[in-house]
């Protein structure tokens, strides 16, 4: 290096090497965290154990859950990720999978009938193609375990499964896979 650049490679650090040697630690933090996470595969909730139920007794699974990998569906003839987890069962009943408050009772063409539950720890339960007949209402508190509604064939998105529960599980407003907090694959 001629000694022109070397002092102010000099100065440089000198002048901005502390944004740097932070930049540097921030990012190194980030990365450890992001793959400690990646590894793991779980998310730390900072609450205690949580005891999750199925949404459905005896329930089989349909259509997984998929993220990374497209699924296709017949009924609006295209591929996309699966964020949810279609399940159906010979008893149609849906039950809360944690205690919490109701945040809303909806209904859209897509969906059908959907009922959303605000749960401790930053989880979100989504139970949609419900019957037009649900048994709670927004701001109502559930128990784990208690009826909320039964699977139908209400989401006209995913006519070509029958009747069924899709069910959604979020996390600090991310999509989880079910799976990783239910007891589904035995089903």
């Amino acid at each position: 290096m001629e000694i022109g650049k070397e002092k102010k490679f000099v100065e440089f650090l000198k002048k901005y090497g502390i944004y740097v040697a932070v930049g540097v630690v921030v990012f190194a933090v980030a990365l450890t965290f992001t793959l400690l996470a990646t590894l793991n595969g779980s998310v730390k909730t900072g609450g205690g154990n949580l005891s999750f139920i199925l949404p459905m007794e005896n329930a089989s699974v349909i259509k997984d859950y998929s993220d990374t990998e497209l699924q296709e569906n017949e009924t609006l003839n295209q591929w996309e990720a699966h964020m949810a987890v279609d399940l159906t069962s010979t008893n149609s009943d849906v039950f809360a999978v944690l205690d919490g408050t109701v945040a809303s009772v909806e209904y859209d063409y897509l969906n059908g009938y959907t009922i959303t539950i605000n749960h401790s720890d930053g989880f979100v339960s989504i139970y949609s193609s419900l019957a037009e007949q649900v048994s709670v209402a927004a701001g109502d508190k559930v128990s784990a375990g208690q009826k909320i509604g039964s699977a139908s064939e209400s989401a006209s998105g995913e006519l070509d499964l029958g009747s069924h529960l899709h069910f959604t599980l979020l996390l600090n407003e991310d999509h989880v896979d079910p799976n990783d907090y239910l007891n589904l694959q035995a089903k």
